[in-house]
């Protein structure tokens, strides 16, 4: 209760010109009210959960009376190792926080003044930190299934004498994914990245609780989810609502996905397909919490997610996102 009242509290007082203002320190006392609001601000170990520290002013580090390990108020997060300085993490979720869309790399480096790819690995770590919130979540009672294609985009040819059915599979890339929305009606949504609707339904079956009532088109992949639950089909070609069966719901979310692709990015590839089905999730679930509620959300995501093993070093060569 006190640290709902806490971020509560925060999120009213919160704004983004308020956190544009905001000093280096000011910045930094705010990650530490966010990080630790258990324990109304008082940093604790990471390794040993000891309360005793002793504080290193110079360089803005704990450490701790137990195990003697120096920590910083973003050790052990995703913004571990950083070089930005503090006040530009809390700006940069607080621009990331606000897009109704979205926000691209590009733009995220113009308002930060730093390099595109400092932008675009900031916001991919954003992205995996909210998405990790819902990597357990389930859905119960009436769900609604759907899937839709994204990339493979195949150029048509400029003569018309030399164009191709892009229809047919010879003529494709291979590059299309299905991004498979699992909706719970007036609940959460999970969103699942895979090369065809058929490989789906394992991960729908492990998702969806036993019992619940499934909503989908007539698509053929969806024909195997009759073995397990009680499941409706609407065909699209006759109506998008028959009174029985319904996936509209469902739909709605790749519309707000496809104005992402679309108006924001342009173009999504597909090893990074899956993070921005899953950040779109995320702005789905919380359209209706207020800008500072989402904004402390998504700090509090980023600080509670451990350093992320795809992200860590990409830019070094170390690492590279599959």
């Amino acid at each position: 209760m006190a640290q709902h009242f806490l971020l509560s509290r925060a999120a009213r007082s919160l704004s983004l010109a308020k956190v544009a203002r905001l000093s280096d320190d000011g910045a930094w006392t705010t990650f530490k009210l966010i990080r630790w609001c258990d324990t109304n601000g008082e940093p604790f170990c990471p390794r040993c959960g000891c309360l005793k520290h002793s504080f290193i002013a110079t360089r803005k580090l704990f450490k701790c009376a137990g195990c003697r390990h120096q920590y910083s108020v973003t050790s052990g997060t995703i913004f571990a190792s950083r070089k930005l300085p503090i006040r530009d993490h809390l700006l940069a979720i607080a621009i990331f926080a606000n897009g109704a869309k979205g926000h691209s790399a590009l733009q995220l480096s113009r308002d930060l003044d730093c390099q595109y790819r400092t932008a675009f690995v900031m916001a991919h770590k954003l992205r995996e930190a909210v998405a990790a919130e819902s990597a357990e979540a389930t859905v119960s009672g009436t769900v609604e299934v759907d899937g839709a294609y994204f990339g493979g985009h195949v150029r048509p040819e400029n003569r018309k004498e030399d164009r191709r059915d892009r229809r047919l599979a010879e003529n494709q890339t291979g590059k299309r994914r299905v991004v498979v929305v699992i909706r719970e009606r007036k609940g959460k949504a999970l969103t699942f990245a895979f090369r065809a609707e058929a490989e789906s339904i394992e991960t729908i079956k492990a998702r969806v609780a036993p019992g619940s009532v499934v909503h989908a088109d007539e698509a053929a992949g969806w024909n195997k989810l009759h073995e397990t639950f009680l499941t409706h089909r609407i065909n699209h070609q006759q109506a998008y609502s028959d009174g029985e069966a319904c996936t509209n719901q469902a739909e709605s979310f790749f519309s707000r996905l496809r104005r992402s692709e679309m108006g924001i990015h342009h173009h999504v590839a597909g090893p990074y397909l899956a993070a921005y089905a899953g950040e779109m999730a995320w702005r789905e679930n919380y359209r209706r919490v207020s800008n500072g509620e989402q904004y402390l959300m998504m700090t509090g995501a980023s600080l509670r997610h451990a350093p992320s093993q795809v992200w860590k070093g990409y830019w070094q060569r170390h690492q590279k996102a599959a």
